[in-house]
């Protein structure tokens, strides 16, 4: 195999977030590994060379010792910092005796630069010698491939020590990472101040929704900095984003990645969040607010 490689967790045909990006950063070239990893692979634009290993159900213990001999030579390991990627990454570099670059903007060949405290900074770290990487969701485009190549492998039988699935429960949407939200209700300057976006808080959770807000609302203290999307923020990809009282500054949505739908609740029909959205609701945010909580029986 190449000397960098994305390795991908496939459940069911579905890929992990931050997976084409992974692959681009490692150059095209991943090994899928998983159950439904031939339909996953047709959906990596970036990928222009992939091993495909159908291996059963997620055991991120097993995975990583059957994982090992195979990516011996592999100098850098990448990961998106997925749920299954950040379970499977500190496991395989065990395994492989390396050191794990844990929150990786960009990989080199020497090492990584990595975000911290909440990625607003930014360290490079330097490694000596092979290691595995994680890479943040959302810190660069994928890059489509001219050519795909895919080689089916099967992985060496292995024994270890795994957790036992009991159930796998959804997470609450008010604690939710913003970068793996599937519905956001977003919260700007126009909902006029902390009340109006805690009760957005509880309407989006009464359908199934995460809080997110400008860096106005959360520099103003209305709301955390972990719900602060934009550059400077979490970069998320929602299937669904609502968008109240935001103008729509460069700094936000540069944060919003590729959104499957944009609603915008906003007074300005020619505003940017407006512009952008499939659907613009000419309106006083705080307003359609109160409609949606009483209809909901929100309080």
């Amino acid at each position: 195999m190449n000397r960098v490689l994305a390795v991908l967790v496939v459940r069911d045909g579905v890929l992990p977030l931050g997976a084409d990006e992974t692959v681009a950063e490692a150059g095209g070239s991943a090994l899928l590994v998983g159950t439904g990893v031939d339909k996953a692979a047709t959906e990596l634009p970036s990928l222009s060379a992939g091993w495909l290993a159908d291996n059963g159900t997620f055991a991120p213990g097993r995975w990583a010792r059957q994982l090992a001999p195979v990516l011996r030579d592999t100098e850098r390991v990448l990961l998106p910092a997925s749920a299954d990627g950040r379970d499977l990454a500190p496991r395989l570099a065990a395994e492989l005796r390396r050191p794990l670059l844990a929150g990786a903007v960009r990989v080199n060949e020497k090492g990584a630069e990595v975000a911290r405290w909440g990625g607003r900074v930014c360290v490079d770290l330097v490694a000596d010698g092979p290691f595995v990487a994680t890479l943040q969701p959302g810190v660069r485009g994928p890059a489509p491939a001219e050519a795909q190549t895919l080689t089916g492998i099967s992985l060496p039988e292995a024994d270890a020590r795994d957790v036992t699935v009991v159930e796998v429960l959804d997470p609450e949407p008010g604690t939710v990472d913003l970068a793996e939200a599937p519905r956001i209700f977003g919260a700007g300057a126009g909902l006029g101040g902390p009340e109006a976006v805690e009760l957005l808080g509880e309407v989006a959770a009464a359908l199934g929704a995460s809080l997110g807000a400008t860096r106005v609302v959360t520099d103003a203290g209305w709301t955390g900095y972990q719900r602060q999307i934009g550059t400077t923020g979490v970069v998320v990809h929602p299937e669904l984003y609502v968008a109240f009282g935001i103008s729509g500054a460069a700094q936000h949505l540069g944060g919003l990645g590729s959104p499957g739908h944009v609603v915008s609740v906003n007074t300005d029909p020619s505003c940017p969040m407006t512009a952008m959205a499939d659907l613009g609701i000419v309106a006083d945010a705080p307003a359609v607010l109160a409609e949606l909580a009483r209809l909901l029986e929100v309080r």
